[in-house]
Formats: C-alpha cells, sequence, structure tokens
C-alpha cells in the first residue's frame, strides 16, 4: 500500500512528492529527506523542499491546532488514537515549558518518534505560546532536524552502497 502512494506521488514528480511527504504528520521532512536521497534528488533542491513543506500547515496549527486536536478526538474512528497523543503531546509539555523557545526548538529538532513540527505547533498552542516565536523555534527546529536527517541519510546511505 505504502509502495503504491509513494510510486503515484514520485508520478507526480519528485519535488512534489517531497513537499508532500514533508507535510504529512507524525512522517514530515524526517520520512521525505531520506526518501529524497534514496531517489538521487540533489541536496540544494532536497532541502529547501522539504523544510518548506514540513512548514506549510505550522501556521495553520499555530491558531487552530487545539480546535482541530479536540474536534479529532470526537471523531470514532480516531478517538483512542487522537486522545492518546493529545496524552502524549501533554506529558511532554514540562520539556518545552521549562525552556520555552530553546524547549520548544529543541523537541522540533530531534528527530524522534512523537517529536517533530506537527507536534511542536501542538504543544506550543496548547501552552498558549507567542504564536511569531513559536514559529521561529519550530522553523528553527526544522531547518536543524533536516540537516540531521541528511546527514544521517547520506551516512546510512553510504554505508550500505560499500557493500
Amino acid at each position: 500500500m505504502f509502495t503504491d502512494l509513494f510510486n503515484w506521488l514520485l508520478g507526480a514528480g519528485r519535488e512534489l512528492a517531497v513537499v508532500i511527504i514533508s507535510m504529512v504528520p507524525l512522517v514530515e521532512l524526517r520520512g521525505a529527506v531520506p526518501l529524497g536521497v534514496a531517489i538521487g534528488m540533489p541536496v540544494y533542491e532536497l532541502y529547501p523542499l522539504a523544510i518548506l513543506g514540513n512548514m506549510i500547515p505550522i501556521p495553520f496549527l499555530l491558531f487552530f491546532g487545539e480546535k482541530i486536536l479536540d474536534w479529532v478526538c470526537t471523531l470514532r474512528p480516531f478517538t483512542r488514537f487522537a486522545t492518546a497523543y493529545k496524552a502524549k503531546l501533554l506529558s511532554k509539555t514540562d520539556q518545552v515549558t521549562k525552556y520555552a523557545r530553546v524547549g520548544l526548538f529543541l523537541f522540533v529538532a530531534v528527530p524522534l518518534p512523537g517529536t517533530g513540527a506537527w507536534s511542536g505547533a501542538l504543544i506550543a498552542t496548547i501552552l498558549k505560546m507567542p504564536k511569531a516565536k513559536a514559529l521561529f523555534s519550530i522553523l528553527c527546529g526544522v531547518v536543524t532536524a533536516g540537516l540531521i536527517m541528511l546527514l544521517a541519510s547520506h551516512g546510512v546511505l553510504g554505508v550500505v552502497n560499500l557493500f
């Protein structure tokens, strides 16, 4: 199923595929960068497109994220997942609150499961952080996460190519 989806996206053009995959929650730039590296996109194309795609939904999430999350919690097929996700976000608010903008930056920058621009924007919304400052912290985190993923993708693929 996922292979068909990626092939369909790549059929639309690899640049558009990177932007769209970067916009998907939980996958974000962390999935788009390795895909772009794997299909041979040059870094000067891949990196800005992945950042752009990852940042497109963030202003909307900063303004409407909490309302959207509450609404998704009421939808039957998503209730359990959305409620668990919201609880996970709330459990991580101490990490972000303690260091405010730096905490939000670090939360978004470290490419671990459950972190990223979407989660960072939702946490910023839940904590009522100033939107402009949250947007800047998230952007810096996405740029850093992109660099980490580029280095990791080239390192892993470089090792695989030895065999």
